[in-house]
């Protein structure tokens, strides 16, 4: 530093001091533009908190933040998806949940492209604000206070009248910027107010977007629940362990030539001789057949109609819900809630 610049330096510490310490009175600039000091600290603070409470709007806290990648894809929605199409899709809940799947997803897109639109739209023009227009104004306003330091300092010493008018030209001039880059930077509502426009745009589209999915996903949920409401309730006979052919103790004693289980009530033995006047049972029919229950109109190609009472030939069990079967030389699916097995498949 020359030595002319180090002289100036210890002057403006001289005057500072005996300001604070001695209290000497410097030069006092009008209210005007003691205002215009006050709007632009309080600018540079709010431009600096709107920021992180804007991030910390858009992405709550850094753990949140690390998840975020996640929560694109949708936890929940893809817990949903998951397992809607583990239940299958004959599941009237199960496609109750890949729908809730797919529109949690697609909200969870909605809200990157509002992350998105507020940091290009919002945080960007924050951003240079602080880094360009308020810098710079901040720059002129400590330039002014050491001019006037400097000022203030010669004034008192009585320098020579060269010097204090040097240092009165370059304060003046130091005033005028710090003015005009004070002035411009609060007049700029327009731009300003803008940027809160598009903020607020933002979120509108965000929310009725949000708005909108959601009302399609109700309107689909409830006509599932009306579909499983108006579905015929099947009745369910549980299967015994003859059904599924395991060997019960009493079959394992009657294949080893032992007494089988007697209820408590004793009865005599049966006589290895069939009784003349006794008739013989008809044999069980070993097709596994059902008695429909009701009329049954199909709806879709491939699917068997039959009328109350007819004796349907069972094929297979297509699944839970839905038998294929035979009846008049005729075959088709149709729904076991309308029939009753009369002779389970083996």
């Amino acid at each position: 530093m020359a030595f002319a610049g180090l002289k100036k330096q210890i002057n403006k510490a001289n005057q500072y001091v005996t300001e604070k310490m001695g209290g000497a009175e410097g030069t006092k600039l009008d209210l005007d533009f003691m205002e215009m000091e006050r709007k632009t600290d309080v600018t540079v603070e709010l431009v600096e908190e709107l920021q992180a409470k804007t991030k910390e709007y858009l992405q709550p806290n850094p753990t949140a933040r690390a998840k975020m990648a996640a929560v694109k894809e949708g936890i929940l929605a893809d817990c949903m998806l998951t397992y809607g199409k583990k239940l299958g899709e004959d599941s009237i809940f199960a496609n109750a949940l890949v729908e809730m799947g797919d529109s949690l997803k697609q909200m969870a897109d909605v809200k990157y492209s509002l992350d998105d639109n507020i940091k290009q739209n919002f945080l960007e023009p924050l951003h240079q604000l602080q880094t360009k227009d308020l810098k710079e104004v901040m720059h002129h306003r400590k330039k002014l206070q050491g001019r006037r330091l400097d000022f203030d300092c010669k004034k008192r010493r009585q320098a020579k009248d060269e010097e204090v008018r040097g240092a009165e030209e370059k304060f003046a001039e130091s005033l005028q910027l710090a003015q005009v880059g004070m002035y411009n930077l609060l007049e700029n509502d327009v731009e300003q107010v803008s940027q809160l426009v598009t903020f607020a745009e933002g979120l509108l589209d965000f929310h009725q977007q949000c708005a909108d999915i959601l009302r399609v996903l109700v309107e689909v949920l409830n006509e599932k629940r009306e579909e499983a409401a108006a579905r015929p309730k099947s009745e369910f006979v549980p299967k015994t362990l003859a059904d599924l052919n395991i060997e019960t103790l009493g079959s394992q004693d009657g294949m080893n030539g032992g007494t089988p289980f007697l209820s408590s009530r004793a009865s005599p033995l049966p006589s290895p001789m069939r009784s003349p006047a006794r008739t013989p049972m008809p044999a069980k029919p070993a097709q596994p057949c059902c008695t429909a229950l009701y009329d049954f109109e199909p709806e879709n190609p491939g699917e068997l109609g039959f009328k109350e009472n007819d004796v349907i030939t069972l094929i297979q069990r297509v699944d839970e819900n839905w038998f294929e079967g035979s009846v008049n030389g005729r075959t088709g699916y149709f729904p076991q809630s309308y029939v009753q097995v009369t002779v389970p498949f083996p």
